[in-house]
């Protein structure tokens, strides 16, 4: 009897895992990646000769659940035509009876890695704009993430910036109603249920970390808060239980001194406060004071002392102050030769 080899058994495994794409015009070529609902594999259309990315429901016996999630992420991603958001190509069904949909196919980094190669303050506040930008078109179209992380933004290898993984995200009332939701069937698909908690430590809501069936947009504000703290420190932010511990909603000028400037602390610790009454409204908000900082406009979220909006007000009109000081000396020195 021939034995087989570890790495034999090893592409069997793999092979055995592999969906059934017969009758499609899709073919698998890699794994991309998988998680608890489903499986990404890059694949080929073969009538348009692209590749494309394939998510799979994982489970060859799929509860209802896991497939009307599935089915619910690909309803929000057609609903979501926007530049910063993957698109959504097609959607089918396996022989197997498992559903699979299929997107475009995404390079480059995951914001995590990426951060490491800004240049700039700047840099990362414009990509983060971008970001905001994405997430605030959802918002207009009745959609919230949920989970909103480094590792779920991708930036391409031309600037693209895409947000991606929206598996947990949820449809509000009336945008599910204009997508064929009933609210039985958004029950059905832990869109609303309570007590699902659903999202990442660090980057999840402290309502949303509880449960609350009440999580609105001002989560996905708490989270991009989260996001730009670790672009502009490059420290993961605490849980919500060890932002409790040590008053982190309070800020310490000696932590970030030097490093990060004042007003843009401000403006994540604005995003990222406990109540989400105390948080920005909305990402267009909390987008607009980050703007504020690039233009050199005032901050909201900070209080400077006159002292510091003298400086802003300095650096913002450098060049006019320039020349009107050159003006001044230039006439006073006319004045004074003219007298000698």
């Amino acid at each position: 009897m021939t034995s087989l080899s570890d790495e034999t058994i090893d592409h069997l495994r793999q092979v055995s895992t592999l969906p059934d794409l017969s009758g499609t015009k899709y073919e698998i070529l890699d794994t991309l990646g998988s998680g608890g609902m489903g499986t990404v594999f890059l694949a080929r259309d073969r009538e348009l000769q692209r590749e494309v990315a394939l998510k799979v429901v994982a489970s060859m016996a799929p509860g209802p659940g896991t497939t009307d999630r599935l089915l619910s992420e690909a309803r929000i991603l057609a609903h979501l035509e926007h530049p910063g958001i993957v698109p959504i190509h097609d959607l089918e069904t396996l022989p197997d009876g498992r559903l699979f949909y299929v997107m475009k196919r995404v390079k480059g980094a995951r914001l995590d890695e990426h951060a490491g190669q800004l240049e700039s303050t700047a840099d990362a506040l414009r990509l983060f704009e971008r970001i905001c930008e994405a997430v605030a078109f959802a918002h207009a179209a009745g959609v919230i993430h949920r989970d909103l992380k480094p590792q779920n933004v991708m930036v391409g290898p031309f600037g693209e910036v895409l947000v991606m993984d929206w598996g947990v995200a949820r449809f509000g009332r009336q945008s599910a109603e204009r997508v064929g939701l009933d609210s039985a069937q958004l029950e059905i698909r832990g869109q609303t249920a309570a007590g699902a908690i659903l999202g990442t430590p660090g980057y999840m809501a402290p309502e949303q970390a509880g449960g609350a069936s009440t999580v609105d947009e001002r989560a996905d504000v708490f989270a991009l808060g989260a996001i730009l703290r670790f672009l502009l420190t490059g420290e993961a932010p605490p849980t919500a239980s060890e932002a409790e511990a040590h008053r982190e909603d309070r800020p310490d000028p000696r932590r970030w001194s030097g490093r990060v400037p004042q007003p843009l602390e401000a403006i994540w610790r604005k995003a990222m406060a406990i109540r989400p009454e105390d948080r920005y409204p909305t990402v267009a908000q909390m987008s607009a004071e980050v703007t504020r900082f690039l233009t050199g406009a005032r901050v909201q979220a900070y209080p400077e002392s006159a002292i510091e909006r003298a400086k802003r007000f300095g650096a913002r009109h450098r060049t006019a102050i320039v020349l009107i000081a050159v003006y001044l000396a230039v006439r006073l020195s006319l004045i004074l030769w003219g007298r000698s």
